[in-house]
């Protein structure tokens, strides 16, 4: 395209050659994305998007900007983040948030500074998602829970060991009470032949 501007200075019509090739393909300004959503876990917060009116074949050369923040602090001191494919997902640690605090995201898209046929700004920034970290277990509870677990055991351990041990004792003794009665018996009905013989 050829895009000039015209217009009457003191009174003469007059035109201006703004743009002797101008190529669309390079301005391009895409929409904001959209259905900005997220998804907490005691490991990681995932956040996913989609977007809108954008050709198939820019899609797949896209580069997002994710953009975050405590709730009530200032988008001036957010972080960022880049995901490392065009995929509208990106991942955030759970060690990079702090518990019990709510965060919220935004997102914004262009074309890939990689690519060389087109060339766009970045679009307006989303409607923004609010987070927080999944709480997880403190590390005395763990300790703590550890301990009992180990108090436990240990009673447990020992009673299970006293037990067999007189279960042992009580077996062995009770090996010659069983025999105890067949002598008695031999002694007896030798007792009674003996009797009988001297009759």
């Amino acid at each position: 395209y050829r895009v000039s501007l015209q217009g009457n200075f003191f009174g003469r019509n007059h035109t201006y050659v703004t743009f002797p090739e101008y190529y669309p393909r390079m301005y391009i300004k895409l929409d904001p994305p959209l259905n900005l959503q997220s998804n907490t876990t005691a490991n990681k917060c995932q956040i996913w998007w989609s977007v809108w009116n954008v050709p198939w074949y820019l899609i797949e050369i896209l580069q997002y900007e994710l953009q975050y923040k405590e709730y009530s602090m200032s988008w001036e001191i957010a972080l960022n983040k880049t995901p490392p494919s065009p995929l509208p997902q990106i991942e955030i640690e759970a060690t990079e948030l702090r518990s019990g605090i709510a965060y919220v995201a935004r997102v914004r898209c262009k074309v890939s500074e990689n690519e060389n046929s087109y060339h766009s700004q970045w679009s307006e920034w989303s409607q923004t998602t609010v987070f927080q970290r999944a709480d997880v277990p403190k590390l005395s509870e763990k300790i703590l829970n550890t301990r009992n677990m180990q108090f436990l055991f240990l009673p447990l351990s020992f009673g299970i060991l006293l037990y067999l041990f007189w279960n042992c004792k009580l077996s062995q003794k009770a090996s010659p009470a069983l025999t105890f009665p067949r002598q008695l018996l031999s002694f007896s009905h030798s007792i009674v032949c003996t009797m009988g013989i001297s009759r």
